[in-house]
C-alpha cells in the first residue's frame, strides 16, 4: 500500500465560519483560540420521528448479508478471542490527553436547522482478515468500521485535538464496503458506545494475538485508518440520514473509492426493532438493552428512522442504504426552518468541515499522524492511511 501526505488545507469559500452569523465573514485560514478547561457539551436528545407506518424489509436484504455459517464462524472467533491471551503492546504509550478542547460554544446557535439531530467528527477504518496486516484488495478486508464522535448541536470546532469526552461509538459494517446506491442495503451494528480514547486504543485500534482450540495462535491486525471528516444525522420527516463530508485525505485514492467513500456522501439509516426476530443471516448473540420508553417509540414498526439515542446501545442493528444523490436528500431544507430563518443544513455541515480542515492541519505532518493525534494515540504504533492497495 502507499500512503498520502496532506500538504495544505482546503481552500475556503465565503460561507460563514467560526460560529458567526451567516451575514458575517471570517478570514480564510484563521485559527480558533482554544478555551482553557472547556468541556464538550453532550449531544441533545432528538425528537421522535413523525413516521407512522413502514413496510417490512427483511426479505429485501437477505441476499446482501453474510451467510449464517460465516456469521457463526465470526461469533466463534470472537468467543475464542475473549478467552485468549492478548499480545502486549510494543513501543511507547500514547501521549496524555490535552486539558483543552477543540469543541467550543458558538453565538449563533439559534440558526441551527432542526433537521440536524446530531453532528460531530467521523472516522472510517478497516481491519484486515486474520493474519493479513496489509490487504492487497477489498477481499482481504475482514470488516469496515465507522467511529462517531458527537459534539453538541450548538458547538463549533476550534483548534487542536478533540478532548476525550468518553462518548465515541464504534459501528461495524460486516459487508467490508459501504453501500453506494439504493440497491445496496447493509445491516450494520453498534459494537462500542460511550468509549473513551483509551478504550479505543486498548479494545479497537491495536492488533491482537490470541489462541484458538482448532488453529492455534491467530493474529488479528491493527485497525487501518481510511478517512476522517464531519457528519450529521438528519431527519427529513420520513427518513433519517447519516451525511458526511471528508476532510482527510484531501483527495480520494483507490482504497477510499473501493471502500465506497465519496468526498460528500450519505446513507438512509434505519434502526431495527429488537422486539421482532432478526433476519437469519444477521443475528447477534445478544440484542440491545433498550429501556421501555425507547422500545415504545418503535410502536409496531419493524424498522424506524434512526435517532441518535438508538446508537448509544451496544448491539443496536441499523440498516444503511446507499444514496447516489450525494447530500441532496439528506440535507434538504425543511419548510419550517426556512420560515424561521434557520441556516440550510448543507451550509451548517460545510461550515463544520471548514472548521475541521483548519483544525486537522495543525495536528501532524501527514494524514495518519493527524487522525491518530485526534484520537490521542501514537501514529507510529498503527498502520498508515493507505490510498492504493
Amino acid at each position: 500500500m502507499t500512503t498520502t501526505t496532506r500538504s495544505s488545507a482546503k481552500e475556503h469559500g465565503d460561507s460563514a465560519i467560526d460560529g458567526a452569523p451567516p451575514a458575517s465573514k471570517a478570514q480564510p485560514g484563521s485559527k480558533h483560540k482554544v478555551e482553557e478547561g472547556a468541556q464538550s457539551p453532550e449531544a441533545k436528545r432528538p425528537k421522535k420521528s413523525d413516521e407512522k407506518e413502514q413496510k417490512t424489509i427483511e426479505e429485501t436484504i437477505g441476499g446482501s448479508e453474510q451467510t449464517e455459517q460465516e456469521t457463526q464462524d465470526k461469533q466463534q472467533d470472537q468467543e475464542e478471542r475473549a478467552g485468549g491471551t492478548k499480545k502486549e503492546d510494543a513501543g511507547n504509550s500514547a501521549k496524555e490527553a490535552d486539558t483543552t478542547s477543540a469543541v467550543e460554544a458558538r453565538e449563533d446557535a439559534d440558526v441551527i436547522p432542526s433537521s440536524i439531530l446530531e453532528k460531530g467528527v467521523i472516522y472510517f477504518f478497516f481491519r484486515g482478515r486474520v493474519g493479513i496486516d496489509e490487504p492487497s484488495d477489498v477481499n482481504e478486508i475482514a470488516r469496515s468500521y465507522i467511529i462517531l464522535r458527537p459534539i453538541a448541536r450548538d458547538a463549533k470546532l476550534g483548534s487542536g485535538p478533540l478532548d476525550d469526552a468518553g462518548n465515541s461509538r464504534v459501528c461495524v459494517v460486516p459487508k467490508k464496503v459501504l453501500p453506494k446506491t439504493g440497491k445496496d442495503r447493509w445491516i450494520s451494528f453498534v459494537e462500542k458506545t460511550g468509549a473513551s480514547f483509551e478504550k479505543l486504543k486498548e479494545e479497537f485500534l491495536k492488533s491482537n494475538d490470541y489462541e484458538t482450540k482448532t488453529a492455534g495462535t491467530r493474529h488479528s491486525p491493527a485497525a487501518t485508518p481510511v478517512a476522517e471528516g464531519v457528519y450529521a444525522i438528519t431527519s427529513t420527516g420520513k427518513n433519517s440520514h447519516l451525511a458526511y463530508i471528508l476532510t482527510l485525505p484531501d483527495k480520494l485514492g483507490e482504497v477510499q473509492k473501493e471502500i465506497g467513500l465519496k468526498e460528500k456522501g450519505s446513507f438512509i439509516i434505519s434502526t431495527r426493532n429488537p422486539q421482532y426476530e432478526p433476519p437469519k443471516n444477521a443475528r447477534l448473540p445478544k440484542g440491545p438493552e433498550y429501556p421501555k420508553e425507547l422500545l415504545d417509540e418503535f410502536r409496531s414498526l419493524r424498522w424506524a428512522p434512526t435517532q441518535p439515542s438508538h446508537l448509544d446501545y451496544v448491539n443496536t442493528q441499523f440498516l444503511l442504504v446507499g444514496e447516489s444523490s450525494g447530500l441532496d436528500n439528506a440535507l434538504e431544507p425543511q419548510k419550517k426552518d426556512e420560515k424561521e430563518g434557520k441556516k440550510e443544513p448543507a451550509e451548517e455541515l460545510e461550515q463544520l468541515e471548514e472548521e475541521d480542515t483548519r483544525r486537522m492541519e495543525d495536528l501532524g505532518s501527514d494524514d495518519s499522524a493527524r487522525i491518530f493525534a485526534d484520537l490521542q494515540a501514537d501514529a507510529g504504533e498503527y498502520p498508515q492511511l493507505p490510498t492504493t492497495f
